[in-house]
């Protein structure tokens, strides 16, 4: 498995701990506050993560850092995706106080940059797509 790309490895900040494994993803994806996840996927296959790295950034700053940045490591991708639902690379994964808001992957245009982040970011938090099956209480208690 090929290592991040040099764009994407850029974006880790050791003082925030925002390199991001399956160790320690959950934990920091709980804090309070909007979250980012950046699966950024094997930087030869999917060539348009290094153009995501580079624009993450200016999201950031566009919301105001309204939300911090977690890159997922290549090595854990695989395992953190399952937990998000995230079948497309590059993604980005939107969370509050450990809450799926939703995903915007792939490069797109500015505008449509941000107005999907602008609607993810609207919405309430809820369960990722993916993540088990809801298990409803039976409207009554006999057996067939």
């Amino acid at each position: 498995m090929s290592a991040l790309h040099p764009l994407a490895e850029r974006l880790i900040d050791p003082l925030r701990g925002n390199a991001l494994t399956a160790a320690n993803a959950a934990d920091w994806a709980a804090r309070p506050g909007e979250h980012v996840l950046f699966f950024s996927g094997d930087p030869v296959r999917f060539q348009e993560a290094a153009d995501v790295a580079v624009v993450l950034p200016e999201l950031q700053a566009a919301f105001v850092n309204r939300f911090d940045v977690g890159v997922v490591l290549r090595a854990d991708e695989d395992a953190v995706a399952r937990r998000w639902g995230v079948q497309h690379w590059p993604s980005l994964v939107f969370l509050r106080d450990g809450g799926w808001l939703g995903t915007v992957s792939g490069m797109q245009d500015w505008t449509d940059f941000v107005t999907a982040v602008a609607a993810v970011l609207q919405k309430t938090p809820g369960r990722a797509p993916g993540i088990g099956i809801p298990v409803l209480a039976a409207a009554s208690s006999s057996c067939h």
